[in-house]
This record gives structure tokens, C-alpha cells and sequence, in this order.
């Protein structure tokens, strides 16, 4: 194994890969030499000899001439595009510009200073495209005719910036909203686990105390068979939607069920209720009665209008829910493993593949009236809310990526990185490191591909929702990939073209008329967050992280929080708030085995840090001496309102006093994450038509809404 030379820092360098980095305790840190061996070969480059890594440099360097266009063209509107052409010198050729909506004009090229490169024995020469600095925002293509070839290169303009909706741009406007794990927070008519029924009426409940939005976990769709998984962090696809989230009898062609097939759906929904008791979730025995159900309802006939809206959504959708949809069908049959399928099935584009779609069309088709379902449901949340007088509406969250066995793994082929995954390096709260066993975009292949699945992506998160929740946004700019088989500790960055990544976000967000929220927690260069802001992205303030970091450390009084963020109390990371107030966090992890300290210096280390914020509380006036835990819960949301934050989150969980954690990042089966529902002080569960009457709940809220 070669050392980590100047020649193989250089050429990991040239694919983004990091080799040092400064860790979260401001220590400088070297990347171990195997540990970027396999994340090159993971991006297809050998580099286990000087040969190899002298040929793969000379790759590099000669890449670009060896391409008339580059893959993809991504700036930011009001700036020029620099769009190189490599062809033979004396070659002539022809330049189209496609803008999105059809319109043609001929380009130029500037040829003042071009350069030259001897090619495989060919002098060949760079000359600038003249494109215009005026283009407007869009999807556009620069097409390059040389004798009978054509090229085609996308060219996208995005927005230098998004706005915010005239509601929260005005000067000290502040609105909240509810923070809601769906999945957890039932009713008496949901079939054992919250949908999306539950979430319009608890967004009806809070619209009607002045919220202008509710922030929701990841909808992601999740494995079709069981045992399905259980984190919305880990979906199969992000760009479809799991039908665990259907309010089955909110579909319209229940109306054409018979006598007797309406009472096998009643049937399975009083199955189904009967987990609404129990300690945790069962997500696979409710899908097993919902999937029962919703095939009796698809055999249904439908209208003419409705059957032209299904068949409009699915040639809407194209060729990813045709994929997507066949991954399912296929599950039936072999499991949702795919790379234990037998070969020919593990490639989506093999002959075998296509003649299964067409034998199994009905449960293909199945699959995909599932997705036309939910995409009809949720919109329909979204459009009531918003009448509702909400600012926003919906906030959805993009997951940060997919499961290895899933759908946009077997789908997105080699756009996602293999022999890696994503994870995150030691922290304070995490001290071993993170793995989430998910595979990461390969950024060379995002670029050859035009950005295609990532905008699809961030397409179909945005399309029901006045905002997007961008899980760990960092990732947008560098994300901690770690070899099979090594520790999370022994992983290394690979950075992203985040001009790209950001830029796209904004367009389809800006064409939404959304807000982007990005979860910037953890350890981010300090630039990152500058970048953000400019680009107007919002950031996440936790209020016990808040502090003078480039000072003494201290508090941040609330003047001093950033206006372009959202500030809550807690996230799904922490334990509810009353519970965090009581130290459950550091028990469980201390039982779990994720400290590096003892028990008793974690407690006094806690209880200290939580204590500083009590009597900066005290301090200000918004807590008396000896109160309880709800007094203190209502004090810390008082202070959010006091900063100057555009958007306030309070966590349903915090309505209810609940005081379990929902999520202990770095465990896997070792803790009941994502299982447990939403549930009272005492840990009996909970139901949104008892919530709603509680004084508790409707004081928190009154709490953080200031009626502006």
C-alpha cells in the first residue's frame, strides 16, 4: 500500500476526497492512506501503485479535452456562463441555445486567448462559448453541431437568492408551528400509526392558534414488504412517498365498494386500531391490513376524470415511478433486498426486468395508483392548511439519503457511490462516530447525469409543501463517506459542487414558492453558514447549542440568534424537552455504551450546562425559583420568541409533556427508535382528540405566538 505522497494527496484532491481535516474538538486530523484508497475506488479510481496513480492524474487532466461540452452548466442568474468547447483546431461548428420553454437562438464563441492540448496526437483547442448574461431561471441546453454530430449540454440558471413569502419578510415578523413525527401521532381513526389525515387535522388544530406551518418527519416511502424499516431517515426512495401515510377510507372509489367488501375494510381497520394500545408501533402488521384494503379499493372502477388524473400523474412522473413501481412489484416476489435478487433482476434496464414489468402490469400499475393516491392526499392537506390562513402549510424534510437495498439504489444504478457509506465523524454527542449505512451521490456521475435525480428529488419533496427541511444540509457541500468494513471514525470527506447542489435546490424551491430550511448542527466550517445565509437559506438554532462559540462560549442572548432560521427547543436527535430537563438522554446513552466519560462526570456535565440556561431564564424574568418541568418547558419557548428568528418549532411532543426519546443517534436495534408514539407525561399513549383538549397544550402554543 502506497504512503499518502504529494502525487496521491493530488489526485484526491482533483475527485474532492479530503486527506486531513480538523475534527470537532479543533484537532488536525490525517486521513489514514487505506481509507482514501477505498473511497477513490469507490469513485473508480485505482490508486494502489505510483502507475496507477500517475495514469489516473493524467485522467484528470486531460478529461475535460476530451469532451466537445461538459456535463452540465450550472450559475446563478445575472451571471455569464463559462462554457468551454474542446474540438479539433480548425474544426467548424455550430451553436444552438434551447431555452426551457422552446425558444432557439444561435451563439457565438469567443476565441480571444484560447488554449491548446495535444490529444491522442490531435491539437485540440478551447474557445468560450458568448453566451448572454440576461438568461432567465430554468432548465435550458446549449446544443453544438460539429459535421453530423450533436451534443447537448443542460445549462441551468438559478436564483442568487430566495425570498421570503411577504408574510415573514416583513420586519420583525415571527411565525411557529408545529414539529410532528407523523408516523407517531395518531388518532381514534387511524389504522395504529398517524397519516395523513391526522396531519391535517393537527394542522387545523394549530392554524386555528395562529401557526403558519407544520414541519413533518420525512414521508419517504419505505420497503413494500416487511420487515419494513422503521426510521424515516432511512427510506428506500426519496423522491416517492410511503402509502403507510394513506388514509384509506379518504380514497373516492371507496364509494363504489360493495356491501360486503366495505365491511372487510372495516374489518381491517378495527385490526389495525388495535395497535393504537400497545407500547410501540408495529408498522408491518398495519401495512399488511392497509395493503388489504387498498387492493379491494384500486379494483374499484373510477371515473373518467379520475382516470385521466391517474393517467396524467403517472405520465407526469415518467420513467423513475415506472422504476419505481416495478421495485415493488418485484418485492413481492423476491424480497427487498435487492442485491440478493437472482442477477438479471438486479439491473433495472435488462430484458428480463422489462418483460416482468409487462407480465405483472396490474401490480405495477398497483404500486403506482398508490403514489397517485398519496400525491392527491397530500396536496389536499396542503391547499386546507394554506386556507386555513397558514403562511407556509406543510414543511417537508428530504432525508439525507436512501437504504443500500433500496429502490433508488437499484434504480439510480452507479449515480450512487458502492463500497461506502455515509455516515458522520466523533462529536460531543456522539463520540464514536455515525454510520447510516446509506450510499452517497457519486458527484462525477450527479454532474454526467445533469443533476437529473437530484432535481427530481427536490421536485417531488416541494410539490405539496410550502417548505423543505433539508436534513444535514452540510451534506450538500461535503459528506463523511467511510469504507466497508472501517469504523465511522476512519471515514473522510468528499466535497460536492456545492454551487450546483444549493443552486438547484433554489430554483425548484423558488418555482414552488417555498422556504428552505437547512439543519446546520454539528461541525460546519463557519463560511458555510455565511453561504447559506446569502443565498437565502434558512438555518437551525437548537437552544441549548446556542452559543458565542468564537467567543468565550457563553449563552447567546436571544438579540444575538441569526433572523434567517428556525429556533427550536429540541429536534428528534434530543429527547423531548421534558425529558432532556431530567437527564433521561445521558441514562440511555450511558446504558447503550455511547459515552467515552463516566456516568456521574456526564450527569454533572449536563445537569451544568442545563442549569446556566434555567437561570439565564430566571435571570430575564421568564422563570420563577422551584417551578416544575412544564413551568420550564413554557419558560425555554418564551425565549425563542424573544430572539429574532423568522420561524419558532415547538414539537408535538412537547404539547403532550412526552419525555421518551424518539431517536438515539448511533443505535441501530439496541433502542426502539421511531417506534415509540406519541405519548403523555407517563408514558401512556396519547391520541390527537385528547391532545387537543388539554389547557397544557394550548398554553405552549399561546406561548410562542405572538400574533404578529
Amino acid at each position: 500500500m502506497p504512503e499518502l505522497t504529494p502525487r496521491l494527496t493530488e489526485l484526491a484532491d482533483a475527485y474532492g476526497v479530503a486527506t486531513q481535516f480538523w475534527d470537532w474538538q479543533g484537532r488536525h486530523t490525517q486521513v489514514p492512506t487505506q481509507t482514501v484508497l477505498a473511497v477513490l475506488g469507490a469513485l473508480g479510481i485505482q490508486a494502489e501503485s505510483d502507475d496507477d496513480i500517475e495514469a489516473a492524474l493524467a485522467e484528470v487532466e486531460e478529461a475535460p479535452w476530451i469532451r466537445i461540452l461538459p456535463p452540465v452548466t450550472v450559475v446563478s442568474e445575472g451571471e455569464r456562463p463559462q462554457v468551454p468547447v474542446h474540438l479539433a483546431d480548425g474544426t467548424a461548428f455550430v451553436v444552438r441555445l434551447i431555452l426551457e420553454d422552446g425558444t432557439t437562438s444561435a451563439v457565438g464563441a469567443r476565441k480571444q486567448g484560447k488554449e491548446r492540448r495535444e490529444v491522442d496526437g490531435v491539437q485540440a483547442v478551447r474557445v468560450f462559448l458568448d453566451l448572454p448574461v440576461d438568461l432567465p431561471l430554468g432548465w435550458h441546453a446549449v446544443e453544438v453541431r460539429v459535421g453530423a454530430a450533436v451534443r447537448h449540454m443542460p445549462l441551468v440558471i438559478t436564483p442568487q437568492r430566495i425570498e421570503l413569502p411577504e408574510a415573514l419578510a416583513r420586519d420583525g415578523a415571527q411565525s411557529w408551528g408545529l414539529m410532528t413525527q407523523l408516523y407517531a401521532m395518531r388518532s381514534q381513526e387511524s389504522w395504529g400509526m398517524g397519516d395523513l389525515a391526522d396531519l391535517g387535522d393537527a394542522g387545523a388544530w394549530a392554524a386555528g392558534l395562529g401557526a403558519d406551518f407544520v414541519l413533518v418527519n420525512p414521508l419517504h416511502a419505505a420497503e413494500p414488504v416487511p420487515p419494513i424499516e422503521p426510521s424515516p431517515y432511512l427510506p428506500t426512495s426519496r423522491r416517492f412517498v410511503s402509502p403507510l401515510y394513506i388514509r384509506v377510507e379518504d380514497v373516492p372509489e371507496v364509494g363504489y365498494l360493495s356491501a360486503a367488501e366495505r365491511q372487510l375494510v372495516e374489518w381491517h381497520s378495527d385490526d389495525a386500531k388495535r395497535y393504537l394500545s400497545l407500547e410501540f408501533l408495529e408498522r408491518d402488521a398495519v401495512w399488511m391490513a392497509k395493503e388489504a384494503a387498498l387492493r379491494m379499493i384500486f379494483r374499484q372502477r373510477r371515473s373518467l376524470r379520475r382516470a385521466r388524473a391517474f393517467n396524467a400523474f403517472v405520465e407526469r412522473e415518467g420513467q423513475g415511478l415506472v422504476d419505481f413501481a416495478t421495485w415493488c412489484a418485484l418485492c413481492q416476489m423476491h424480497g427487498s433486498r435487492w442485491r440478493s435478487w437472482p442477477k438479471e433482476m438486479q439491473d433495472p434496464r435488462s430484458a428480463e426486468v422489462e418483460a416482468f414489468a409487462e407480465k405483472m402490469a396490474d401490480e405495477v400499475e398497483f404500486h403506482c395508483w398508490l403514489q397517485w393516491i398519496l400525491d392527491d392526499q397530500l396536496s389536499r392537506v396542503q391547499r386546507d392548511l394554506v386556507d386555513m390562513g397558514m403562511a407556509l402549510g406543510v414543511i417537508s424534510d428530504l432525508a439525507v439519503g436512501v437504504h443500500p437495498d433500496g429502490a433508488d439504489a437499484w434504480a439510480l444504478g452507479d449515480a450512487l457511490a458502492r463500497g461506502v457509506t455515509v455516515g458522520a465523524p466523533a462529536d460531543q454527542y456522539n463520540q464514536v462516530g455515525q454510520d447510516w449505512s446509506q450510499p452517497p451521490w457519486r458527484p462525477d456521475k450527479l454532474a454526467e447525469l445533469g443533476y437529473e435525480p437530484y432535481r427530481d428529488m427536490i421536485r417531488a419533496a416541494l410539490r405539496d409543501s410550502g417548505g423543505l427541511r433539508v436534513d444535514h444540509v452540510i451534506g450538500l457541500f461535503r459528506l463523511w463517506w467511510i469504507p466497508q468494513g472501517m469504523k465511522p471514525f476512519h471515514g473522510t470527506y468528499v466535497r460536492y459542487d456545492h454551487e450546483a447542489m444549493i443552486g438547484i435546490l433554489l430554483l425548484e424551491a423558488h418555482r414552488a414558492g417555498a422556504v428552505v430550511v437547512g439543519e446546520d448542527l454539528g461541525t460546519v466550517e463557519p463560511w458555510v453558514r455565511d453561504y447559506l445565509t446569502d443565498r437565502g437559506v434558512m438555518g437551525t438554532s437548537i437552544l441549548w447549542f446556542e452559543r458565542d462559540w468564537e467567543g468565550d462560549g457563553g449563552l447567546l442572548d436571544p438579540e444575538q440568534y441569526r433572523e434567517l432560521c428556525l429556533a427550536t427547543v429540541t429536534t428528534h436527535d434530543l429527547p423531548p424537552t421534558a425529558g432532556y430537563l431530567e437527564g433521561v438522554h445521558v441514562e440511555l446513552r450511558h446504558r447503550l455504551g455511547l459515552l467515552e466519560r463516566s456516568l456521574e462526570e456526564e450527569q454533572e456535565e449536563d445537569e451544568r450546562s442545563r442549569e446556566e440556561v434555567l437561570a439565564d431564564l430566571r435571570r430575564r424574568g421568564l422563570l420563577r425559583e422551584g417551578v416544575g418541568v412544564p413551568e420550564q418547558v413554557e419558560a425555554l419557548h418564551a425565549f425563542l420568541t424573544l430572539t429574532p428568528a423568522k420561524l419558532i418549532g415547538v414539537s408535538i411532543s412537547d404539547l403532550a409533556g412526552d419525555k421518551r426519546v424518539i431517536n438515539q443517534p448511533g443505535t441501530d436495534e439496541e433502542y426502539p427508535n421511531w417506534r415509540v408514539p406519541l405519548a403523555g407525561p407517563d408514558g401512556t399513549p396519547v391520541l390527537l382528540e385528547e391532545l387537543f383538549t388539554w389547557r397544557t397544550a394550548r398554553r405552549l402554543a399561546r406561548t410562542v405566538n405572538r400574533g404578529d
